[in-house]
């Protein structure tokens, strides 16, 4: 028995991973400023159990109720613009998992979630980019959640609650997002950027990994996230800093912080990524 199956059996919880993927397709496409990010993209799968599947929640799909892609083999999705002509021919041939779907979909349900399946959903940026460093054989089935576009914060934990028995099955969930994301901050050449940034990853950092908060604290303080220090300005829409709801939801029970396993710099600002085990 290998040791990757070892660690896929039951009695083993998976990871839950939040990822900062980075501006577009920059990342594969060796932007400068992407350098520090693709190095730990590049080099998380080893610390992490092979899983037999991947369901990725991206900062890029939102719909009126959670839906999860159940193509068997889905399309690329190249929801970017004005980039160069090559990042229109990126390709990540995963196969999709329809049971998996269907199972996410009655996970949802048990928890009087409103869930439906979409056959034609592809693999937007938010999904091909990071696996494509992370997972470049794309030799595990990936499925995909939405975030619901109330974007309602409690919601999302109660998504990520939902999907919680995932772990048990060796299915890996990603959080796709970013912890800034104001893009005119990004290009202002603004010194004041970088310390502002650096406001709201501190009190993230502190919400998220400090072992002294009850899960209900931290909980809490997420839905709340709003009355951060320097919140609004880090995320004028909020839809990239939810996926690290869901992912809060699906590790708070048997994983009450994170650790964070990536901290560094985007365009001055300041980025984390974080995993509960």
């Amino acid at each position: 028995m290998s040791d990757d199956h070892t660690l896929q059996t039951p009695s083993a919880l998976m990871p839950v991973l939040f990822v900062p993927h980075g501006g577009g397709p920059m990342p594969v496409l060796g932007e400068p400023n992407h350098a520090e990010l693709v190095t730990f993209l590049k080099g998380v799968a080893a610390t992490l159990p092979r899983p037999r599947a991947i369901l990725v929640i991206s900062a890029h799909w939102e719909e009126s109720v959670a839906t999860v892609s159940s193509a068997s083999s889905p399309a690329m999705f190249y929801d970017y613009y004005g980039f160069p002509p090559e990042s229109y021919h990126f390709q990540y041939h995963a196969s999709g998992d329809p049971v998996l779907a269907q199972q996410v979909v009655e996970l949802l349900d048990e928890q009087g979630i409103d869930a439906r399946l979409d056959a034609e959903r592809g693999y937007d940026h938010g999904t091909f980019v990071p696996l494509m460093l992370m997972y470049p054989a794309a030799d595990i089935p990936v499925v995909q959640l939405s975030l619901v576009n109330s974007l309602n914060p409690a919601a999302q934990i109660a998504l990520g609650k939902a999907i919680a028995p995932l772990r048990e099955q060796g299915v890996l969930i990603v959080g796709s997002g970013m912890s800034f994301h104001n893009m005119q901050a990004f290009f202002s050449g603004n010194p004041s950027v970088k310390a502002r940034s650096e406001l709201f990853d501190i009190w993230l950092n502190d919400t998220l990994t400090n072992g002294y908060l009850e899960n209900i604290d931290r909980e809490s303080r997420l839905e709340l996230w709003q009355a951060a220090p320097e919140a609004r300005f880090c995320h004028p829409r909020e839809e990239h800093l939810l996926p690290l709801h869901v992912c809060f939801g699906a590790a708070s029970v048997a994983s009450p912080h994170a650790e964070r396993n990536f901290s560094g710099l985007l365009f001055n600002t300041y980025i984390s990524g974080f995993v509960w085990r």
